[in-house]
């Protein structure tokens, strides 16, 4: 009799649930109806818009073969231009509001509700102070000459720049953030190949809406490979912390650490956790993933694109109801995207958007456009605690290669095909050929 009343308690307890998330879900539905959005099916939303009629997409991506992640960059790219200033995706679990023009995102982005920023964060910002990323500045200088040497073997070749900027910028976040003087190329190598497979996993699942359910994603094969490599990712982060706890200790043991001008952010975290801070090993080990990947695969992404054309260029809830400045009302709970790679090609807000032109960011034409027409680090209070180290990095990096060498396209850059990731990256090869100043 108790079992039978514990199970049905269970059952309408779930019901109840269910039905109080469905009700609310299709309330917030019906006040974003107004919402410009592409043709939808009955229940299914716009969950069809990714696999149906790849043609129609084609003159967004030049490929014949289109993968699904090719499909959704395609078609988020399409959307983008022909719903401005926003536009609403439904499927049968959530709506998504995208949004694309300065003044909403400004809205979005400034809001302080439900973005407080954890303790972590203030044991951290000592770390990225500019006078602390001055001193860092020799690294970067240390790892360029590396890397300039390493060019010089190529020198009259045409490479592909992924490789080798990739190299320089993990190496760089793991002796700047992590104090750690070098990783072996195996780790790097087996690190860097998780990062790709992890990548390719997150965008498998967008294709299947089920696998949300955490009952029915855990019995998946994909589970299982998710399973396997974050633990590459996650042993990649202990070996880190292992390395840098040994090296602090020996260091501490001599009297040499106490002396140090600059202490690392994973040295920041270890003396935090040591003095007693709320933090444990899995918190900083969830810091250094963070930091490890954000690190180094945005920069060094960057930084390649910037190499092929140089010498010639987030995801939120709303915490209440609001109106979007462009007229739209957003109900509290919707989940809002904010389309930085549409806002930097508005060729409204940009024009010639797809033209490498370094005169627009002179003081004048910046002045000039709205503030949150340029958000590479995010805005707001949730901005990137790493703006100031990357761009330090990427100066660092293009400075050093650019003053050894001359670089010659082999490709134009109008010919870059993306593809969706954790990052964006380029589908195949960003060749140059490296010749060397006279």
């Amino acid at each position: 009799m108790l079992t039978y009343l514990l199970i049905t308690s269970i059952v309408v307890i779930v019901v109840l649930r269910f039905v109080r998330f469905y009700i609310k879900f299709y309330k917030n539905k019906q006040v974003l109806q107004r919402a410009p959005a592409p043709p939808e099916r009955f229940f299914l939303g716009h969950f069809n818009v990714f696999t149906n009629n790849p043609d129609r997409y084609k003159l967004f991506i030049s490929s014949i073969s289109l993968t699904f992640a090719d499909h959704i960059f395609a078609r988020i790219r399409l959307f983008s231009k022909k719903y401005y200033p926003i536009y609403r995706f439904s499927t049968p679990y959530i709506t998504i509001a995208n949004c694309l023009e300065p003044n909403d995102i400004e809205l979005v982005l400034s809001s302080t509700k439900h973005l407080s920023k954890s303790k972590i964060y203030t044991i951290l910002t000592p770390a990225f102070h500019f006078t602390i990323l001055q001193q860092l500045l020799n690294i970067f200088n240390e790892e360029t000459s590396k890397l300039v040497d390493k060019l010089l073997e190529k020198n009259g070749k045409i490479i592909d720049v992924v490789p080798p900027i990739t190299n320089i910028t993990l190496q760089s976040i793991a002796e700047t953030a992590m104090g750690l003087d070098n990783i072996n190329e195996s780790t790097q190598r087996n690190y860097k190949d998780a990062i790709y497979k992890i990548g390719a996993i997150f965008l498998k699942c967008l294709s299947k809406p089920w696998y949300r359910m955490d009952a029915v994603y855990s019995w998946s094969k994909l589970a299982k490979e998710e399973s396997a490599i974050v633990k590459v990712l996650h042993d990649f982060s202990n070996y880190i912390i292992k390395e840098r706890e040994k090296e602090m200790s020996s260091e501490s043991h001599v009297g040499t650490y106490s002396k140090k001008k600059r202490l690392a952010m994973l040295d920041l975290l270890l003396s935090a956790k040591n003095d007693g801070a709320d933090i444990d090993y899995e918190g900083i080990r969830e810091e250094v993933d963070t930091f490890m990947f954000e690190g180094h695969d945005t920069t060094s992404m960057t930084i390649s694109f910037l190499l092929q054309d140089i010498q010639a260029k987030v995801s939120k809830y709303a915490s209440e109801d609001f109106t979007t400045k462009t007229g739209y009302d957003i109900p509290e709970g919707t989940v809002l995207h904010i389309h930085i790679f549409g806002v930097h090609r508005n060729k409204t807000l940009y024009p010639d958007h797809l033209k490498f032109d370094p005169d627009r960011f002179l003081p004048e034409n910046v002045n000039a456009r709205h503030p949150f027409a340029y958000i590479p680090f995010n805005a707001g209070p949730r901005h990137c605690i790493g703006q100031k180290f990357a761009l330090l990095e990427l100066k660092a990096a293009l400075c050093g290669i650019l003053r050894k060498f001359k670089l010659e396209k082999v490709d134009d850059m109008f010919e870059v095909e993306f593809r969706p990731d954790l990052v964006l990256r380029p589908k195949k090869d960003i060749k140059v050929k490296i010749l060397t100043r006279l």
